[in-house]
């Protein structure tokens, strides 16, 4: 293994940001800002009007048209840490150039368009020494964070099934690479919101043992997938039933975990990307992630939560920034990477086994 370049231990880690669109804008540069151990120092974006809204976000920022002006920067030991949030069809190619540059990585999910493209990157990472990390935000969702607590403290006894839903009522195209069908742009629900509760699964209940999949393309003039039910079965036996969709008109609880003993039931989405989208940011020692009581999941048996039925369980506090915390730390050597390139491989041998199978109409085996 080739070994990384050596960081001064005393200042911030510089952060190179390759796109500025929503997942740039909304999530990654106000993270980086909002973390002790990081600088944003460059955005890229080709985009004047985008360029604009950084330079006014973040004084100082150098904008600059191309990801290649970022490793030149690298190259002069001017950059630690590059960011992708760029579309998806570019995470391969982009992470690749910032790996070879000597560069540390963070990439928006999903990681690549196959596990064996992630894979390799893995390998790239793991040869010259560099951390290569993948953006799954929604670990740290307040929901999720709650049901890891209550499954460490084994509150419902063996779990049997597990159902998770990301549903959104938007009946309107927006447009743009995220709805295209175009096998290269890797858009649709699958990949997207796909790769948010698919990864969520694999982390509570363990590796998948087989996949069985559908999916939809439900509204008028839609290319790619926007309405997607995916099941797997975990090879310790519990059974995932995930749900992502646009065209949701009533929608489900976020999370139903039944076990032997009691279930739990929560509904609504963590409130941190709605904060982060109103212009909310993260400010140490400040409340964040927090949600009302009204909005507590309930754990019980026998009855449903909608008639009051079981015992609210207070939600733990959303934590977006723990994520970076943690990439500051596995880029100095004092702490594990937060989500490795593997775990995203995994993610995606289940969503390649869910496409295969919602097109084949047949249970897909893994492993």
């Amino acid at each position: 293994m080739t070994p990384s370049r050596p960081l001064p231990p005393a200042q911030p880690l510089r952060v190179g940001l390759v796109g500025y669109g929503l997942a740039g804008s909304v999530f990654h540069a106000p993270l980086i800002a909002a973390s002790e151990g990081l600088f944003l120092t460059a955005v890229t974006t080709g985009n004047a009007e985008r360029a604009a809204e950084a330079k006014t976000a973040y004084p100082g920022v150098r904008v600059v048209a191309t990801s290649e002006e970022l490793w030149e920067r690298g190259a002069a030991g001017e950059l630690d840490l590059v960011v992708v949030a760029s579309p998806n069809k570019t995470h391969v190619p982009v992470a690749t150039a910032a790996l070879e540059a000597g560069l540390h990585v963070v990439v928006d999910k999903p990681l690549a368009a196959t596990a064996a493209e992630a894979r390799e990157l893995a390998a790239l990472a793991e040869d010259r020494g560099l951390v290569l990390s993948v953006f799954q935000n929604r670990r740290w969702d307040n929901d999720f964070l709650t049901l890891r607590g209550l499954l460490a403290d084994d509150a419902l006894g063996e779990v049997q099934r597990f159902e998770s839903r990301f549903e959104r009522w938007r009946p309107q195209l927006k447009g743009g690479w995220r709805e295209s069908g175009a096998p290269e742009e890797v858009g649709g629900l699958l990949y997207d919101l796909g790769s948010h509760v698919v990864d969520q699964a694999l982390v509570l209940f363990g590796p998948a043992a087989s996949v069985y999949a559908e999916t939809d393309v439900r509204r008028p003039g839609a290319a790619a997938d926007d309405d997607t039910f995916i099941a797997i079965t975990h090879a310790g036996g519990v059974r995932s039933h995930l749900y992502v969709s646009a065209t949701t008109a009533q929608l489900g609880p976020r999370f139903r975990v039944l076990g032997q003993r009691a279930g739990f039931v929560k509904y609504g989405l963590d409130p941190q990307e709605a904060a982060l989208r109103e212009g909310l940011r993260p400010v140490p020692g400040s409340p964040w992630g927090e949600e009302p009581e009204r909005l507590w999941g309930r754990l019980g048996s026998g009855e449903s939560p909608a008639t009051g039925g079981g015992v609210p369980v207070p939600s733990v506090a959303g934590d977006y920034p723990a994520y970076y915390a943690a990439v500051a730390a596995a880029v100095r050597g004092t702490g594990p990477n937060p989500v490795t390139a593997d775990e995203a491989a995994a993610a995606l041998d289940v969503l390649e086994a869910a496409r295969r199978s919602a097109r084949e109409g047949a249970v897909v085996a893994l492993g």
